[in-house]
């Protein structure tokens, strides 16, 4: 009797696979490496161990009581306004962290090495989420001392702290371009500093938009970090979901879907 025929199958198709493969392994080693950093040089955390703390003292004593009346009313504006300032703002470490490792020559190193050629900037922005996801921890855990009781519930707290994360990560493909095309780490640490304080302070992070003058608040509503504070706000302090949710998702979506192929396309002609 005949054997059955069989399909044959494509190499090329195997290759592929075999690549992605590869370049998932290869990236998830790259994201060890930098949590190993992070380990062997804990000061780089110190924008988001620190700036939660010292953020959420300084600004709920100072503003508490004029804006909310007393300091109880004011965690429920203030936390997730302090937690969505604290894990964008450290998304900036993406690009100048990937900037030094450039100019450094780190990045020549690996090419010698038969590793995807993508694996390091993929490891670097998986790294990057765990910097948020403490940032994220710390800034509900200072909130909850200070007697900060989220009525979503936990699970609700959980999903805006992934929420936040996910934003952010996105965030961070926009200044791992920057690090990429920049001729030094200062120099991206400047250009996202200048984005990311007129979006943080000028939303209703810290203060409600009503409290502003009129020509002021149409900017404060349209800010997608203002969004992403309601959201927050929505999912942390009555479990709802509303319009604000799905806008940032959709903007996070559409940052990725822009940013995240230009950078590997810039980084793919320098590695």
């Amino acid at each position: 009797m005949k054997k059955p025929a069989t399909m044959p199958v494509s190499k090329s198709h195997l290759s592929n696979k075999s690549s992605f493969k590869q370049a998932v392994r290869n990236s998830l080693t790259m994201a060890y490496r930098g949590i190993l950093k992070i380990r062997r040089t804990p000061e780089q955390l110190f924008d988001v161990t620190f700036q939660p703390i010292i953020f959420t003292l300084m600004f709920t004593y100072i503003f508490g009581g004029a804006i909310a009346g007393n300091v109880e009313n004011y965690l429920p504006i203030i936390i997730p306004g302090i937690l969505v300032q604290t894990v964008i703002t450290g998304s900036v470490v993406t690009g100048t962290q990937l900037r030094e490792d450039m100019d450094k020559g780190v990045f020549d190193r690996f090419k010698s090495l038969p590793i995807a050629r993508i694996a390091p900037l993929a490891g670097a922005l998986l790294a990057d989420t765990i910097r948020y996801t403490i940032a994220t921890v710390l800034t509900f855990s200072m909130g909850f001392v200070l007697g900060y009781r989220p009525e979503g519930g936990i699970g609700s707290v959980v999903i805006a702290g992934l929420l936040v994360i996910a934003c952010a990560w996105a965030i961070s493909w926009i200044f791992a371009f920057f690090g990429v095309i920049a001729r030094t780490a200062s120099s991206v640490q400047g250009i996202s500093m200048l984005i990311l304080f007129p979006l943080t302070f000028l939303s209703n992070a810290f203060v409600p938009a009503d409290t502003m003058p009129n020509w002021l608040q149409w900017f404060v509503k349209i800010n997608p970090i203002s969004h992403l504070v309601t959201a927050v706000r929505d999912l942390a302090n009555s479990g709802t979901v509303g319009w604000d949710l799905i806008i940032t998702l959709i903007g996070a979506a559409v940052i990725v879907a822009i940013f995240a192929p230009i950078t590997v396309r810039a980084y793919m002609r320098k590695a």
